[in-house]
């Protein structure tokens, strides 16, 4: 048996924090993997909004929300808009009260999308600092990073630096690497104080 995957221990993480009822945002929608485990874990009383640049994206978290119609899910808010506009694009009361934030960052990976559409550097640290304005504490932010694509080792770079430079009185934040592999996707989190 090996080490959890880190989009795994990205859903274990949240898993071990989010209650049903809760808020939670998925700042980068992608296939609708995230989205569709944060409305399982928030439950019919809950609120997920979704994030992608990408219209594709979107409908792909569609059709993944629509094949779970018969679970118990929250209602989920699709946002065609950057990550980077965050606190904008949600209602204000939201400040203060959301339970976890997930971001998947790289390129949409789905048949035919365009991998020249990547998250960016400025517009993910954006979000990150607009995120722990909207998190709840000891709410919680997961980063999953992909460093082995071009332009995804600066982003990765700069998301790491910033996570490390958190003051301990903001939150603390974790690092879940396989560092035999410098290339291979890693996990950022960080918990709220």
């Amino acid at each position: 048996m090996g080490f959890m995957s880190v989009l795994s221990f990205a859903h274990k993480l949240i898993g071990e924090r989010l209650q049903p009822g809760d808020r939670a945002i998925d700042a980068t929608a992608g296939t609708g993997q995230d989205t569709l485990f944060l409305a399982r874990i928030s439950g019919r009383r809950g609120q997920v909004y979704a994030f992608d640049i990408q219209s594709e994206a979107l409908a792909l978290t569609r059709k993944r929300l629509d094949r779970e119609q018969e679970a118990r899910l929250a209602e989920v808010t699709l946002l065609e808009r950057s990550h980077a506009e965050l606190e904008e694009a949600l209602p204000g009361e939201l400040r203060g009260t959301v339970g976890a934030i997930m971001f998947n960052l790289g390129y949409l990976p789905a048949e035919g999308a365009d991998a020249n559409v990547i998250t960016l550097t400025d517009s993910t640290l954006a979000a990150l600092k607009s995120s722990l304005r909207l998190l709840r504490p000891r709410g919680i932010i997961t980063i999953v990073l992909y460093p082995g694509h071009a332009g995804g080792d600066a982003e990765a770079n700069a998301v790491e630096q910033w996570a490390a430079s958190l003051p301990a009185s903001t939150g603390q934040a974790i690092v879940y690497r396989q560092i035999q592999k410098p290339t291979a996707p890693y996990l950022i989190a960080i918990e709220k104080r």
